[in-house]
């Protein structure tokens, strides 16, 4: 038996902190007045920001498979110790937190040393199925405890923000950045495949920000979301009244943004083709899963966006902690496993990863409100079949040994997952991800999936390390890659070649792509020895291409280069 005080830890709060929520939609306020990226457009109240144009040619060589990332905020600072309850430091737990504290009875060993609330039994057929991670001790130093300045650090990774003062880009935003440097000249008719990422809810996040614009196509909330996916509009026209002293001009200029708006089509369309892949998966009503929901469906659809946001608000649970964030977590864990069940009826959960984040964690005593005030360190959690089995990752703070204010000191630095999750899952190249994290060292994160085959620090696993699928490249080498000659041409017929110059013998694998990034067949995959071919992409494709714009993608073991081709 614990030990337990009778006396509330009196949590002392940051300074300010009235304040602040009065001054956290400062950034809204700026979105609202459609200053805050130059590729925005005003819809009445609503903001909404399109992603660039993609050269699809190097994202699709680059890429392992056509993996996305789906971002998960907990807006209001996560509690980590009612997510991750440590079993090894449970006394120390329980008389921090005499009156909110979880029950042992209550708790679901998910190994010897660490477990989860019971209200998130939701989670166990993921963690049982190897699909589920939760990494320690997030955090970075001298953590800020300012819901806006901890929001802009976890989103623009400048550790050096502080007040209103920071760096105005994302993590996010300037990969995308890189990734499509012709955005604004040559926006929007050179990326007909729809958004490249797509966030739900605008308020306090830099997370997609580049130089210029915001790279993300920005909803305010889920129903806007579901509008656009249903109808293709952002706003119905017929709902104008036309008594209205302006009816005829607000239709108008409702009706110009639906049509300047170039991506709500391709989301509609993508929806619609979810709807036909239904498997039964009932969600349950409330925000939070409505927004899995939809999202399922345009990933199902093959809407072609690699990267999501959606948020979860609420977790600023200075009082009456116990029932809000079993209520939150609870409709967390329910959503992510249906999420997950309603994607693998149609194979496409390999390719979805989730993390959740937060601006903070919580104090690891208690307040005497029933609550916990704001902190620093909270773990990330990690779902899906990528992670290639479960485990708890990395050293859990003592609760031993807190700070002055009784704070989790972090043990794992987040932008060492956003580098991980850079590198390793969507396959940028490692120069680039330190570039796009400020020049953060790369040290990746063993978390089951690795692209770019580099070795992984040891790294402590509270039940062993996951096996990974070995990625390191054998013959031939990257440098005998660089003699490989490829280019298409097109002879007087018209119809689209490849030249393919081989410098040594290999197995060679030619996939074509249309411009959604979505494979549309084989074209070539045999061995060829040295020497050189011409490969007629019509004959060696068994349907009928349509004319237009494809990617073909030669592979040579795990080594892969392409480039677009036209198809008349």
């Amino acid at each position: 038996m614990c030990n337990k005080l009778n006396t509330p830890y009196k949590g002392l709060q940051h300074d300010g902190h009235d304040d602040e929520h009065k001054n956290w939609s400062r950034r809204s306020f700026l979105q609202a007045l459609g200053i805050a990226g130059s590729g925005s457009m005003m819809l009445g109240s609503n903001f909404l920001t399109a992603s660039a144009p993609s050269p699809l040619t190097s994202a699709i060589a680059a890429a392992e498979t056509d993996n996305i990332l789906i971002l998960i905020r907990l807006s209001g600072g996560n509690d980590g110790l009612s997510t991750v309850i440590p079993i090894e430091q449970y006394d120390a737990y329980a008389n921090a937190r005499p009156n909110i504290y979880i029950p042992e009875s209550k708790v679901l060993k998910l190994t010897d040393e660490f477990g989860i609330p019971s209200y998130m039994n939701a989670l166990q057929p993921m963690w049982a199925e190897g699909k589920f991670k939760a990494v320690h001790g997030v955090g970075y130093q001298n953590q800020s405890l300012s819901h806006f300045t901890g929001s802009d650090i976890f989103a623009n990774t400048d550790l050096q923000t502080t007040g209103f003062s920071g760096l105005d880009t994302g993590w996010m935003g300037r990969h995308f950045e890189h990734l499509y440097p012709d955005y604004l000249s040559d926006f929007p008719g050179s990326r007909p495949e729809g958004p490249a990422a797509i966030q739900i809810g605008n308020y306090g996040s830099l997370v997609f920000e580049g130089e210029e614009t915001n790279y993300a196509f920005v909803t305010n909330n889920v129903e806007q979301l579901q509008q656009i996916a249903e109808t293709g509009f952002p706003y119905s026209v017929d709902e104008v009244d036309d008594t209205c002293m302006y009816g005829d001009q607000i239709k108008y200029l409702r009706g110009v943004s639906n049509v300047t708006n170039e991506y709500a089509g391709k989301i509609h369309a993508a929806y619609m083709r979810g709807l036909e892949l239904q498997c039964g998966v009932e969600y349950q009503d409330n925000n939070f899963a409505k927004q899995l929901a939809l999202l399922a469906n345009l990933i199902k659809g093959n809407l072609g966006t690699k990267v999501y946001m959606i948020s979860m608000g609420g977790f600023d649970t200075h009082g009456n902690q116990p029932l809000a964030h079993e209520r939150l977590m609870s409709n967390l864990s329910i959503a992510i496993d249906n999420f997950y069940e309603d994607l693998a009826c149609t194979q496409q959960d390999e390719k979805v990863l989730s993390m959740t984040f937060s601006e903070f964690g919580r104090r690891i005593f208690e307040n005497g409100s029933n609550g916990t005030d704001h902190g620093k360190a909270a773990p990330t959690l990690f779902f899906g079949s990528g992670l290639n089995g479960s485990a708890f990752v990395g050293e859990h703070p003592t609760l031993e040994n807190p700070d002055g204010r009784g704070n989790l000191e972090f043990t794992m630095d987040f932008r060492d997952l956003y580098a991980t999750v850079l590198a390793e899952w969507l396959c940028v190249d490692i120069p680039l991800v330190e570039q796009h994290l400020l020049q953060h060292t790369y040290a990746p994160v063993n978390l089951g999936f690795n692209c770019s085959g580099v070795d992984f620090p040891d790294i402590a696993y509270s039940d062993g390390e996951p096996t990974i699928p070995s990625q390191e490249p054998t013959e031939p080498t990257p440098a005998l890659l660089d003699a490989i000659v490829h280019k298409p041409f097109y002879p007087t017929d018209s119809m689209p070649h490849i030249y393919l110059e081989m410098a040594f013998t290999a197995h060679v694998d030619i996939k074509l792509f249309n411009i959604l990034g979505q494979q549309v067949g084989t074209i070539f995959n045999e061995m060829m020895t040295e020497g050189s071919t011409e490969i007629n992409i019509r004959e060696r494709m068994p349907q009928h291409l349509a004319a237009g714009k494809y990617i073909y993608r030669i592979q040579v073991q795990d080594q892969k280069m392409s480039k677009s081709v036209m198809v008349a």
